[in-house]
C-alpha cells in the first residue's frame, strides 16, 4: 500500500428544508466550501465521487449524476464515480476517494454527497426508503418481523402482568419497524429501557444545539423524548431522524500533495473499510468492519477520544456503539444513561447531533459525519469541543439484508 492519505479539506452546509434549491444548487454550495476550507482550486481536484441516493426516485435523473451535479459547478472533464449504497453512500464515496489515493492513482480527490428528500410527492420519499432493501421481499418480511415480534413481545408482556403500549398511526418508513424490532429483542434480552434510548435521543438533540449546520437546534429532556408521539414501539419519534436537504464534500490528498501543499489543518485517514451484509440472519457486520478498522489503524476502542455512529434511531447509536467495542454488549443502555457517550464522557459519541438532530439527507450523512470529526480533530468545534481529541472513529451503515445492514463503511481518523 502507499503512503498515508490526509483530509485536507471538509465541508457541509447546514441541513434542513430547501424546496426551493435542487441537487446542483446544494452540491455548488458543499462544493465551494470544500475548496476554500482546503485553499484549493477546482483545477487541483484530479477525480471525484459523487454520492445520492434518490435523485432518480425524485426527478429521474438515474444514471449520470455526478457528472450533471459537478459539471454544472464547473467540475468536469476528470474521472468522477457514482456512488450509491443507501444511507451509506456518503461513506462510500469517501472509501472509494481513499482507496485511489491510496493505491497511488490520484494525488488529490473530491467526494462529495447531495440529497434532496422534502418533496410534496411523500410516496416517492417511502419509495426512496424501500429501496434500501431487497425489494422483492421488503415490505412482506419487515411487516411479518414486525407482527411477529409484536404479539411475542405483548405475550411476554402480559406473563409479566404489564401491557406495551399501544403504537400510534402516524406514517413512517419500514426502517423504523427494523429499528424497532432489535430494540424490543435488546429490551428482553439484556433489560434495556425505554428511558435509556430517551437519554441517547436527549443527549443528541442538546448536542445539536451548539451545532450551527444541526437541521434541528432545539433541547430536549428526556421526558420530553418519552412524551412525543410513538413511532414504533419503543422509538418515539423524537427518537427518530427525520428526514432533510443536505450536501457534504472531503478533499483528500496523498502524502506528495501535501508536502507540496502544506497545512496544519489536515488529518491523517489511518483507516477506511467497507464491509457488506448477508441474508442469512447474521448481525456481524459492525464488528466486522470495525475490527478491521482498528487493525488497519493499529488501534483500538479504548483509544478512540469522539465517535459519530449512524443512530438513524437512538437504538441504532446504542447498538453500534456496543458493536464498535465502547462498551460490552448488552449494556449500551446503562452506559449512555451514566453519561459515558456524553460531552465530557468516556467516549463522547454524536457530539454533532447524530442523524437524529443534525438530520439525515442520505447521500450526505457520511460526508457530514467526517466533516464534524475533522472539526473535532482540528480543534475547531466550539462548545461542542472535546478536549484532547487526537482519534476519531466514523460508522455508517446502509440498507438492509437479512437482520443486519446491507452495506456499512468504516473509517478511523488522526489529527
Amino acid at each position: 500500500m502507499g503512503d498515508s492519505v490526509y483530509i485536507l479539506g471538509s465541508a457541509m452546509i447546514k441541513f434542513g428544508k430547501y424546496m426551493d434549491r435542487g441537487i446542483k444548487a446544494l452540491t455548488g454550495e458543499a462544493l465551494g466550501l470544500v475548496l476554500k476550507d482546503s485553499g484549493l482550486g477546482l483545477e487541483d481536484i484530479q477525480a471525484a465521487w459523487f454520492s445520492n441516493s434518490g435523485w432518480g426516485i425524485h426527478t429521474f435523473q438515474h444514471c449520470i449524476r455526478g457528472q450533471v451535479a459537478l459539471s454544472a459547478n464547473g467540475l468536469e472533464r476528470i474521472p468522477i464515480t457514482n456512488v450509491e449504497n443507501a444511507c451509506a453512500s456518503g461513506s462510500t464515496a469517501f472509501h472509494g476517494a481513499w482507496t485511489a489515493v491510496k493505491a497511488g492513482l490520484y494525488d488529490c480527490v473530491l467526494a462529495v454527497g447531495a440529497e434532496k428528500l422534502y418533496t410534496e410527492e411523500r410516496a416517492k420519499i417511502m419509495e426512496g426508503f424501500l429501496a434500501g432493501m431487497d425489494v422483492e421481499v421488503a415490505v412482506e418480511e419487515i411487516t411479518r418481523f414486525a407482527e411477529e415480534d409484536r404479539k411475542q413481545m405483548e405475550e411476554e408482556a402480559r406473563k409479566k402482568g404489564r401491557e406495551l403500549p399501544p403504537e400510534k398511526p402516524g406514517g413512517h418508513s419500514v426502517f423504523m419497524d427494523w429499528y424497532a424490532i432489535g430494540a424490543r429483542r435488546h429490551m428482553e434480552k439484556y433489560g434495556t429501557t425505554q428511558r435509556q434510548l430517551a437519554a441517547i435521543a436527549a443527549k443528541n438533540h442538546n448536542n445539536s444545539t451548539l451545532n450551527p449546520l444541526a437541521q434541528y437546534t432545539f433541547p430536549q429532556t428526556v421526558e420530553q423524548v418519552l412524551e412525543d408521539r410513538v413511532v414504533a414501539w419503543p422509538l418515539t419519534r423524537a427518537m427518530c431522524a427525520p428526514i432533510g436537504d443536505g450536501a457534504a464534500a472531503a478533499i483528500l490528498c496523498s502524502e506528495g500533495f501535501l508536502r507540496k501543499n502544506p497545512s496544519p489543518r489536515a488529518v491523517r485517514v489511518l483507516a477506511s473499510t467497507l464491509q457488506s451484509g448477508n441474508r442469512k440472519g447474521q448481525t456481524d457486520i459492525a464488528a466486522r468492519a470495525a475490527g478491521r478498522a482498528y487493525e488497519m489503524a493499529a488501534v483500538g476502542p479504548r483509544d478512540i477520544d469522539v465517535a459519530e455512529v449512524h443512530d438513524a434511531t437512538a437504538f441504532g447509536e446504542l447498538h453500534q456503539v456496543e458493536q464498535m467495542g465502547f462498551c460490552p454488549v448488552g449494556e449500551g443502555g446503562p452506559f449512555a444513561e451514566r453519561g459515558e457517550t456524553s460531552l465530557g464522557g468516556r467516549i463522547p459519541v454524536n457530539t454533532s447531533g447524530g442523524l437524529i438532530s443534525r438530520g439525515h439527507p442520505i447521500g450526505a450523512s457520511g460526508l457530514a459525519m467526517i466533516y464534524e470529526l475533522v472539526t473535532q480533530l482540528r480543534g475547531e468545534a466550539g462548545k461542542r469541543q472535546v478536549e484532547r481529541a487526537r482519534i476519531a472513529m466514523v460508522e455508517n451503515g446502509g440498507g438492509v439484508l437479512g437482520h443486519g445492514e446491507a452495506a456499512m463503511s468504516i473509517h478511523i481518523l488522526e489529527k
